[in-house]
């Protein structure tokens, strides 16, 4: 079976041996392994790719995304496996004044990074930002780099992504500003399946149901820098 993710740790990410892990990589590893399926094939791709590979079936499951409407007009979801706030990639120096959406809105010479047809894109535009200053990237290392660079001002993504890169990333310039939830409330994110295997999404919620919360659940987080505030979000 093949599972469709993108290189963000600590959701997804390759270890010193070259092996993909993270906390989705390892949970999709738990549930279909639970439900018999043993030949897993993890396909590195990049976000825009995720629901196009879906409905051609180049893959039959992705690691988590958020599950928004527009996204459930092309694919089946999961329940959610994790609940987050969004949060900003600065530099160090510019923590005193980015503070999240709108902070970046009000002053005319920042510009922000997104990742091409996620949902910060649409969280940047509903909160100010013109879209001639908001920059779209194909990979998350490539609009990390361009925070380091200085090509823009700050990059916008789940928070808990930019804390897993920061930990792999040898980057004492950076730092993440959390967002606000007076700006944005955490989001749900869910395992993505394409439109022809209900069966198989159903399978896994019940695997799900009886995993997520549970002792071994959370231990299994808190190896990837999750507490259990953000477990009980979702149960």
């Amino acid at each position: 079976m093949k599972v469709a993710y993108l290189i963000e740790p600590p959701f997804n990410h390759l270890d010193a041996s070259g092996k993909v892990t993270g906390c989705d990589v390892e949970l999709a590893r738990h549930v279909l392994g639970q439900l018999g399926i043993e030949q897993i094939a993890f396909v590195e791709t990049e976000f825009a790719q995720l629901l196009p590979g879906l409905a051609c079936g180049d893959w039959e499951m992705t690691t988590g995304l958020f599950a928004s409407e527009e996204r459930r007009r092309h694919a089946h979801f999961s329940r959610p496996i994790w609940a987050l706030t969004d949060g900003l990639l600065i530099k160090t120096e510019d923590a005193d004044r980015l503070s999240g959406y709108r902070s970046i809105a009000r002053s005319a010479d920042l510009h922000l990074a997104v990742v091409r047809d996620q949902v910060q894109y649409q969280t940047a535009v509903e909160a100010g930002i013109p879209t001639t200053r908001i920059r779209i990237f194909e990979t998350y290392e490539r609009a990390a780099q361009a925070v380091r660079d200085g090509h823009v001002s700050a990059y916008a993504s789940v928070a808990q992504a930019h804390v897993g890169y920061l930990r792999q990333t040898t980057a004492p310039d950076l730092a993440v500003a959390d967002v606000p939830v007076s700006e944005k409330q955490p989001a749900f994110g869910c395992f993505g399946f394409g439109p022809g295997s209900p069966d198989l999404r159903d399978r896994v919620d019940l695997i799900l149901e009886a995993f997520l919360g549970s002792p071994a659940h959370r231990q299994f987080m808190q190896r990837f820098g999750f507490d259990d505030d953000t477990v009980d979000r979702i149960l």
